[in-house]
Formats: C-alpha cells, sequence, structure tokens
C-alpha cells in the first residue's frame, strides 16, 4: 500500500480533473469533429438532398428581365422655355427622382390597370388555393372565417405586389435607367418591364402637355396683368413729370456747383471773424491790464505808439487826452470789424442752407420720376419677355416628346431563383454545421470513458488493462469461452492485464488482489474469473473468493460446481478452508462461494476472524483474488481492501459517468487506499472504431486483427 504523501498527490491528482479547463484544445476539438465525419457527412447528405429537392420540386421558379431607360441631356438656361416647363437634370438628385417616378403608386395602378393584374393569382391573393395547412384552413376550422378585402385593398396589394417585383436602378457613369421586372413567368416579366417602360415615357409627355398648359394658362394671365400695369406706370410718370418744374440733371449739377462755392466762400469768412474776435479779445485784454507795452503791441498802432512817447501813464489814461481817444477810436474799429464779420457768416450760411434745401428738392422730383421711368421700362420689358414666351409656349404645344428613350427592350426573362447550385451548396454547408453540432453537442454531453487517456488524465490513476466486450450469451458461458478461446482478444487483454499487476510492483509482487468498481454491472467478477483462470495457467494455486456476498453472483458463473459451504462457514470456524473451497476443474482454480449473512457483510470483513481466515488462506494458495461489491454501493471494498496487496478498480467502457468514478476513487483514498491501477472493461470495437479510436488502442485496434482467435 501506498505512504500518506503518494496518497496525498493521487487525491490532488483527481480533484485536479474535476476541475474544468476553461481554454479549447483546438486539436482536441478537429478530433471529435474528425471521429464523428460520418454524422458529419450524413448530415450533410441529407442537407444537399432536402436543398435539391426544395429548389428543383418545390420552389417556384422566378424570371427576370431587365429594359434599360436613357435620360436625354438638358442644357437648362434662363432664356429658354424649356428651363421652366420641361427638361430632366442630370444630377444625381433628379436621377433619384426619376426612379421615385416610376416606381410611384399613380404609375403602378396605371400599369396594374393596364395588364389586367388582378386577374393574375401572383397579384391578388384571393385568386390563390389556400394550402391545407394554410393559416386560412386552420382558421376555419375552427370557424373563423377569413377578411374580405374590398376592391381598393386589393388594389393596393396589387400594386405593392407589383413594386416589391419591381427594381428600378442607375448605371454607374451613364444616364441610364434599368428598370427590372421578377416574377414567377418569363414573358410575364417581359411584359411588365416593357410596359413599365413606355407607360413611363406616356407619362413624361402627359406631364409635358399638362405643365404647358397650365405655362399658357399662367402666361396669359401675367401678360394681361404686366399690360394695366404699363398703362397705369405710363400715366402715373406723365402727371409727375407735369406737375414738377423744370429740371434736369445739368441745372442740378450747377446748383450743387454753386453750393460748393459759397461752402468754401464761408470758411473764409468764418476765419476772417475767428481772427477779428482774437483781435477784439488780446486789444480787451491789454486794456483791461493798462500796461502802455502791451497795448502798443496789441494795436500795433504807430500813432498810438508816437502819443505814448514821453507821457507820463496819467497823463496817457487822462480823459480826454489823444492817447485815450486813439486807444477808443481802435478798440472801435475792432470791435466794428467783429461785428460785421459775424454778420457776413450768418448771411453767408444762411444763404448756403435756402441753396441745399432747393437742391434736395430738386434731387427728390428728379429722382423720383427718373425711378417711375426706370419701373415703366422695367415692366414693358417683362411685358414683351412674356409675350415673347406666350407665343412659343403655344407653338410648342403640338410639338412635345419625351425627356428619355428606350435604349433597350425587356426580352423573355431569365431565371433568378431558385439558385439550385447556391441552394444546394448552402444546404450541404448547414447540413454539415448541424451534424458538427450534434456532435459537438453529443460530445458535450458525454460523461462517460472511452479511452484510456481519458480515464487516466480525469482520475491520475494508471490504466493497467482494456478488456473487450467478451461475446457471451450468458455468464455460465464465461469459462467455457476461456477454455475455447485462450488466444482470442478478450484473453490476451486480460494476460496483459495479469502482467500489468504481477509488475506494478516489483519489489515484493502482489498475493491479494482485489477486484472492485464504481457501480454494479462494470464487470469487476468476469475480471475476477478472468483472471484467476489466467494466473491459473501459470501452474500457480488460485482462490477465487466471493467478496460479495450480499449479491453472490458467482453462482451464476458456477452453477454445477457450487458446494453446501462458503466464506461465512470458513470465517466462523465451522469448517476449515480445505473444506469450504469448491475445485472448478474449468477454472482450474479454487472458489470460495459467498453466504448470506445476517450480520453486516462490512462487520464480517473488518473481524479478525476475517483476517486470520486470509493470512491461512496466503500460506496455502500462491495468488488470492477476491471479488468484492461495488464502492459507491456499499463499504465492503474500502474494509477488504486494507487487508490486500492490490486493487483492480474496473471502469465500464461508455457507460459509468466520470463522477462516479472520481468519486469512487475519493472514498478508497480517505481511507488510504490507492488501487494499483484502472481496468477499461467491455470495450465494444465497433463503437471505438465509430468513435474514431480503433487504429491504436489495445487489444481491439485494427493493427491487431490478424494476431487474435475470435
Amino acid at each position: 500500500m501506498l505512504d500518506q504523501n503518494k496518497m496525498s498527490g493521487k487525491t490532488n491528482a483527481i480533484s485536479q480533473a474535476i476541475m474544468p479547463d476553461d481554454e479549447i484544445d483546438l486539436m482536441a476539438l478537429l478530433g471529435t469533429l474528425w471521429r464523428g465525419k460520418l454524422w458529419i457527412a450524413l448530415c450533410a447528405f441529407v442537407g444537399l438532398l432536402i436543398g435539391g429537392i426544395y429548389a428543383t420540386q418545390v420552389a417556384v421558379p422566378i424570371y427576370s428581365s431587365s429594359t434599360v431607360i436613357a435620360i436625354q441631356e438638358n442644357e437648362p438656361s434662363l432664356i429658354d422655355i424649356q428651363s421652366v416647363v420641361s427638361g430632366v437634370s442630370h444630377e444625381s438628385e433628379a436621377l433619384n427622382t426619376e426612379i421615385e417616378v416610376i416606381r410611384s403608386r399613380l404609375l403602378m395602378e396605371q400599369i396594374v390597370a393596364e395588364l389586367n393584374l388582378l386577374e393574375d393569382p401572383e397579384f391578388n391573393p384571393t385568386l390563390v388555393e389556400p394550402s391545407f395547412l394554410s393559416i386560412a384552413n386552420v382558421m376555419s376550422l375552427f370557424g373563423v372565417g377569413a377578411d374580405v378585402l374590398t376592391d381598393q385593398e386589393l388594389l393596393n396589394e396589387a400594386v405593392e405586389r407589383l413594386r416589391e417585383r419591381t427594381s428600378v436602378s442607375v448605371k454607374r457613369q451613364t444616364y441610364a435607367i434599368t428598370v427590372s421586372a421578377t416574377t414567377e413567368g418569363k414573358q410575364k416579366s417581359e411584359l411588365i418591364a416593357n410596359t413599365i417602360a413606355e407607360t413611363y415615357l406616356q407619362d413624361q409627355v402627359r406631364v409635358k402637355f399638362s405643365t404647358l398648359d397650365d405655362g399658357v394658362t399662367w402666361l396669359s394671365e401675367r401678360v394681361v396683368e404686366l399690360e394695366h400695369e404699363i398703362q397705369e406706370k405710363d400715366a402715373a410718370l406723365k402727371e409727375a413729370t407735369a406737375a414738377a418744374d423744370y429740371i434736369n440733371i445739368e441745372g442740378l449739377e450747377l446748383m450743387n456747383r454753386q453750393v460748393r462755392d459759397l461752402r468754401e466762400r464761408l470758411i473764409g469768412d468764418e476765419k476772417d471773424a475767428e481772427n477779428a474776435a482774437a483781435s477784439f479779445a488780446q486789444l480787451s485784454s491789454a486794456i483791461a491790464t493798462k500796461d502802455i507795452t502791451l497795448i502798443i503791441d496789441a494795436t500795433n498802432d504807430v500813432t498810438l505808439r508816437r502819443l505814448s512817447e514821453g507821457q507820463s501813464a496819467d497823463a496817457l489814461w487822462a480823459t480826454g487826452s489823444p492817447f485815450a481817444n486813439r486807444l477808443e477810436t481802435l478798440l472801435t474799429r475792432a470791435r466794428n470789424d467783429l461785428e460785421r464779420a459775424e454778420t457776413q457768416v450768418a448771411s453767408l450760411a444762411e444763404t448756403i442752407a435756402s441753396v441745399e434745401l432747393r437742391v434736395d428738392d430738386q434731387a427728390r422730383k428728379l429722382g423720383a420720376i427718373q425711378q417711375m421711368s426706370r419701373e415703366l421700362d422695367t415692366v414693358s420689358v417683362l411685358y414683351e419677355t412674356f409675350l415673347t414666351r406666350l407665343k412659343e409656349t403655344t407653338i410648342q404645344q403640338g410639338v412635345q416628346s419625351p425627356d428619355a428613350r428606350i435604349l433597350s427592350k425587356a426580352i423573355a426573362g431569365e431565371k433568378v431563383a431558385p439558385r439550385t447550385s447556391i441552394i444546394a451548396m448552402l444546404c450541404l454547408i448547414l447540413g454539415a454545421m448541424l451534424g458538427s453540432a450534434v456532435v459537438l453537442l453529443r460530445e458535450l454531453k458525454t460523461d462517460t470513458f472511452r479511452n484510456s487517456e481519458e480515464l487516466q488524465a480525469a482520475t491520475g490513476e494508471q490504466v493497467i488493462g482494456q478488456i473487450p466486450l467478451l461475446p457471451l450469451g450468458a455468464r455460465q458461458d464465461l469459462l467455457q469461452y476461456l477454455q475455447d478461446k485462450p488466444t482470442s482478444a478478450a484473453v490476451e487483454a486480460v494476460r496483459n492485464l495479469r502482467t500489468s499487476i504481477l509488475l506494478s510492483q516489483i519489489d515484493s509482487p502482489p498475493q491479494v488482489i482485489m477486484s472492485t468498481s464504481t457501480v454494479p454491472g462494470e464487470g469487476k467478477t468476469t475480471q475476477s474469473i478472468s483472471l484467476a483462470h489466467n494466473l491459473s495457467g501459470l501452474g500457480k494455486k488460485v482462490l477465487l473468493i466471493e467478496g460479495d456476498i450480499r449479491r453472490r453472483t458467482l453462482n451464476e458463473y458456477f452453477k454445477q460446481d457450487a458446494g453446501e459451504h462458503g466464506i461465512l462457514s470458513v470465517v466462523s470456524g465451522d469448517v476449515p478452508l480445505s473444506e469450504a473451497v469448491m475445485r472448478s476443474d474449468r477454472l482450474n482454480a479454487d472458489v470460495i462461494m459467498g453466504q448470506k449473512s445476517k450480520v453486516n457483510a462490512a462487520d464480517v470483513f473488518a473481524s479478525d476472524k476475517f483476517k486470520a481466515f486470509l493470512s491461512e488462506a496466503r500460506d496455502a494458495y500462491d495468488y488470492i483474488i477476491i471479488d468484492t461489491p461495488p464502492v459507491l454501493v456499499v463499504p465492503d471494498a474500502r474494509v477488504i481492501g486494507q487487508l490486500c496487496d492490490a486493487i483492480m478498480f474496473t471502469v465500464k467502457w461508455d457507460s459509468t459517468s466520470k463522477s462516479q468514478v472520481q468519486a469512487a476513487l475519493k472514498e478508497l483514498h480517505a481511507v488510504n487506499l490507492s488501487v494499483s491501477g484502472l481496468v477499461l472493461s467491455q470495450i465494444d470495437p465497433k463503437g471505438m472504431k465509430r468513435y474514431g479510436y480503433g487504429e491504436g488502442h489495445g487489444a481491439y485496434a485494427s493493427y491487431g486483427g490478424g494476431y487474435y482467435d475470435e
């Protein structure tokens, strides 16, 4: 048995195996898909078959036909009536507008009426015979009748269906518009496409005629209005000219020149008045100071200078003195000069204001007359233009043509749906995807072991044997099969198992070997009998003990050899070991059968008597194989395992869940028991090949078929 550290390491390995791995193994994924290649291929074939049947037998063929309309080039001109009442611009917005005109409801209603599409089941749903599973039939079963459509609703439905089956597009870098019709008939698609194009051209001419009629009416009304306006403006001009004085531009310019001259004189007079005011102020200031020198400098008068010479100040300022009289004269003269200058400035400013008022009045009157004259001229020109356009428009009413032409007419429709090859390919791909999903989902939901690598990775234990499913009709046929087929794959697998067990402990080969499993039905008893038979073939004394005394299944394998004593007889001391054993010639070994006990089986195996019994058996036999109950069912195996040298743990192929196996191993590890190895039993070779494992897994590998006798 293993020490505590080894046990702890294996427990950690199992715990890590239980933990989910978030990483995706791409190779494992591809391997899973490869193993399910037959399912994927089958689903792909079914998808291809369904797609082919749908495309060729179920789907309604759809045909498309196209006609091309070329838009006539048009260069708009401000003086050309065509720019006002007709023509199509080649800007992208204008071309898109024409597309909407073609798909307009008004135009589509004309097509429906002209082609009588209300009598076509493709456009009138009431003419279609409802299928058995249609909504109408299902509703009728419950007594609910379908709604009856009115004539307008039927027309709306037909127009809507026609719009859905019609496509209009502009060819890049051209002025060509492609009109395509897609319906269930070749000729129908051709007829609809050509009719749409012709109706569009006729509609253009109709719109032009309507526009020209409206233009003629509008121009006629406008010409009459302009004629009345000319008469009114001409009379107003004459009346304004007669009421005003004689006015011309030359006289107005002369008056403006006179105003400029007067302004220049006013500037000079204002400067003179400023000088006079300055001189008077300077003289008055000097006189106020009574400073003779300042007074003489301010007046700059020679006579006053001469009168001041040699005179005292009192004499000069005495009343009636020549100096005083002369100074008074100079002061009066300066005051008079100032008053005269100011009077002259005021008079000249008044004159300028009067002249300016007259100029403004004359300019206003002249401007009003000129404005009236210009308005009269403008209205006259507009009148002549509209009169000319009216004559041109009247003439053009009889020579209108559409602004587009049919570049190429539609021909018999080409089949566009269903595209058999594309549908088949898509169904093939979808079928393969569905098959892949089924394979991956099946693999994802699989919680069993299908090969030794999975078993070893999930448990952390070594797989020492892989036993194929034995071709037995009943359990009692096992011994006969082992005798008759000594070189079969199953017997060779048991032989490999024997070798692995004996070599699992080189220093001390195991003598007491326990065989157990997770749950019943995994083949542990078959492994026990097969291993006992194989060991006895080495010339060794082998004892097979039925440790599962609750079920006692060995009776089914040794019906004719069963005796009256069993393991409880020996443990209780009723009979010696030699009398309790049963010799089986077919097994070539001794067997101790199980017996029903009133005492709990686990208590029996935990007793000292059982230990003594097993010790006695060790002395009497070379190998002892104990077939015990499953670990998860009862505790017997954990009790017996304490006395064994090796534990052979059997796991049924593609049956026992991973969680159950891991739980069973945990139960053993909890009581310090370590299995010597795992045995993957009841392997179905066909199943292994179906899962893709048949090329290299033990005795059931395809390359070993020539070595085995079946």
